[in-house]
């Protein structure tokens, strides 16, 4: 059985002053994802704001549980990756 598991990140930059400044984070964001627990990581929207993004991060597996907490444990480093910035992020199960 496959199991694909969507974590989806609503973050606010509040120090970035351009979509240089936005990318930049991000950028250290999806990197440290990536290497670290294996996931896909893409911004989903809104790419044109300077302070704002929503990015969704993918992991497919063999078990609900394991998928789930490698979610769960990626917004922690989100969060504590980019401590300046608001996140709030919801995990779902496809």
């Amino acid at each position: 059985m496959v199991v694909i598991a969507l974590l989806t990140i609503d973050i606010h930059i509040p120090h970035a002053q351009s979509l240089k400044d936005k990318r930049m984070v991000l950028r250290r964001l999806k990197d440290r994802l990536r290497s670290k627990f294996n996931v896909s990581v893409s911004e989903v929207d809104h790419q044109d704001l300077w302070q704002r993004s929503q990015m969704s991060v993918v992991t497919v597996g063999s078990d609900n549980e394991y998928v789930r907490q490698t979610l769960a444990l990626a917004l922690e480093e989100v969060e504590r990756s980019a401590p300046e910035c608001v996140v709030q992020g919801n995990i779902e199960i496809v």
